[in-house]
């Protein structure tokens, strides 16, 4: 054979071969073919709205109420349709991300587009120039945890899992960043996240207290001294003291007392962290599941409980996942993985504050 016509058919043979793998494939089925189309769209959705929200913030033109609405949406979408597609076609789970999300549920090439909805978040949910911020924004929350813990009777020990599950707490609901606004509501904000009436609730059981505060840790109230004086007349929720300790005041206090148990249920860290942040979520079945003497195993089955778990990213994406009408606890923490991130940040500025 003359080199040329052996090299023509070197090159035909490697095509036939690089064609093969699709041509043993065989067509997608329907239900691929559906999938495929679903993720495209979602993708192209999430795209087209990162877009329109960065076009309209650089031109300074008005927002719509809830901005951050739209975008949670289709990222939400982008997540589902791409475990539909994952759940139809296994050979498209990728490698790992940068998120530390289940390769089943996102694609790692489209971790550009993720990075570029956590920017335009920092933008919308931008404090309010009156913000009244801390230098130790992280250390407040352990310190303020911890007294508060000390003052519902916890041992010291026990009193620094306080401090450091709030710390988690802190890093969950708006990612270590003070006196943040919420693109997606038009009730809970600043450090903790509150409503008004949260607040109020917080600032009472506070005043409660004080004075076992100011026995415990006399540093610690002459700063709350301080603060309240600074913050007087405005918003709370807007000084980073305030608000974190009216937060902590409102929703997990009282449950400081369930501490030395919660550790011997839950050994690691982070699931203690999830557990609190469930009290923010769904408060009422969390709390039942702590009296129930079996918190992993006590189940939740009320369609408002379970909307309440999607809202908040479990049993968000994909449909096998929504189509979930009840679960466990030990389910329901399985499910948080999307917190897992945010809570090894906390573990590790936990680190920096008390050193062993």
């Amino acid at each position: 054979m003359k080199p040329r016509r052996h090299a023509a058919a070197i090159v035909a043979v490697l095509a036939l071969l690089l064609a093969a793998p699709a041509m043993g494939q065989g067509a997608l089925t329907a239900r691929q073919s559906e999938a495929l189309a679903a993720y495209d769209r979602a993708l192209g959705d999430f795209k087209s709205i990162l877009a329109e929200r960065r076009r309209q913030i650089e031109a300074k033109q008005p927002l719509p109420n809830l901005p951050g609405q739209a975008l949670y949406r289709a990222r939400v979408a982008v997540i589902s349709s791409y475990k539909d597609l994952t759940d139809a076609m296994p050979s498209r789970i990728g490698r790992p991300n940068k998120f530390e999300i289940p390769p089943a549920y996102f694609d790692a090439d489209i971790e550009p587009l993720v990075d570029e909805y956590g920017k335009l978040f920092d933008i919308m949910e931008a404090p309010p120039a009156s913000a009244q911020d801390s230098p130790t924004p992280f250390k407040d929350v352990v310190d303020l945890a911890v007294a508060i813990a000390r003052a519902k009777g916890l041992a010291p020990e026990h009193a620094e899992t306080a401090g450091r599950i709030s710390l988690g707490l802190f890093f969950a609901e708006t990612n270590g960043k003070q006196n943040v606004r919420n693109a997606r509501s038009n009730t809970y904000m600043g450090s903790f996240q509150t409503g008004p009436s949260e607040d109020r609730n917080g600032q009472r059981k506070w005043e409660a207290i004080k004075g076992e505060i100011a026995a415990i840790d006399p540093a610690l109230s002459a700063r709350d001294d301080k603060e309240e004086a600074r913050a007087r007349g405005t918003d709370h929720r807007f000084n980073h003291w305030t608000n974190v300790r009216n937060g902590l005041m409102n929703a997990h206090a009282d449950l400081f007392r369930e501490i030395p148990g919660i550790v011997k249920t839950l050994p690691d860290p982070i699931d203690q962290m999830k557990l609190f942040e469930l009290i923010q979520i769904v408060p009422t079945p969390t709390r039942s599941a702590l009296k129930s003497g079996d918190l992993l195993n006590y189940g939740v089955s009320s369609p408002t409980i379970m909307k309440h778990l999607r809202n908040n990213s479990i049993f968000a994406f994909g449909r096998a996942d929504r189509a979930r009408s009840s679960a466990s606890y030990r389910e329901i923490l399985a499910a948080m993985w999307l917190f897992n991130r945010k809570f090894e940040r906390a573990m590790a500025k936990y680190a920096e504050i008390r050193p062993r």
